[in-house]
């Protein structure tokens, strides 16, 4: 049975402070957040030394924020940095005209679109963004084959950095939850990551959202 380690980003100036970050800028880590990526790479490889990973692949969303965390890991597991894998399909949600609101900023702006989009984040797009579905559809097409790749073979374990909405999706997707649930159901804290067993009929979730 392969694995599947699956991370969100580290902290950031918008995340500390609760405004949406998409897309449409591309800041740094925090301080704070370099802190804690270096705490996560820390984490990850005392995780590998319980997992066979004879095979090895880190693969981060394009974003800086990831890019930083994926650099952090990198360092903390030996791995150079010149492997890390970069994939445009895991980058955030594009909030679209909420990017860099906080959610009441976003209900008062549009509080009909907010409450719909509350309700049902999987159909219903940020205005002039994605929906839940728009995330999964480019998303999927990465992470189901990096999972096929690592099911395939019990020495296998990949490391995927990506995000809030990104992370939910999928892990909602895997727990076979509705998806229109995924906001309700699922947290995704900053450096949290997931662990997952791959290779059998159904995959099996060994962490959700752990804290480095």
């Amino acid at each position: 049975m392969g694995s599947l380690l699956l991370v969100r980003h580290s902290i950031t100036a918008a995340s500390a402070a609760g405004r949406n970050l998409g897309q449409r800028d591309d800041p740094p880590l925090a301080e704070a957040g370099v802190e804690l990526a270096a705490r996560l790479g820390t984490a990850i490889a005392r995780e590998l030394e319980e997992l066979p990973h004879d095979e090895l692949r880190l693969v981060t969303s394009p974003a800086q924020r990831c890019r930083q965390t994926a650099d952090a890991i990198a360092a903390a597991i030996g791995l150079d940095p010149a492997a890390i894998e970069v994939e445009a399909g895991l980058l955030e949600i594009d909030y679209g005209d909420w990017d860099g609101l906080t959610a009441d900023e976003a209900r008062d702006r549009d509080p009909q679109r907010r409450a719909a989009w509350e309700a049902d984040p999987w159909e219903t797009p940020c205005p002039n963004g994605e929906s839940g579905r728009d995330v999964a559809r480019r998303s999927f097409a990465v992470l189901e084959p990096l999972e096929a790749w690592a099911a395939d073979d019990r020495a296998r374990c990949a490391i995927a950095v990506a995000h809030n909405h990104v992370n939910r999706i999928r892990l909602c997707a895997l727990f076979d939850w509705p998806m229109a649930q995924y906001r309700d159901r699922l947290s995704q804290d900053p450096a949290g990551y997931s662990l997952i067993g791959l290779g059998s009929a159904i995959p099996v979730i060994r962490r959700v959202n752990a804290a480095p």
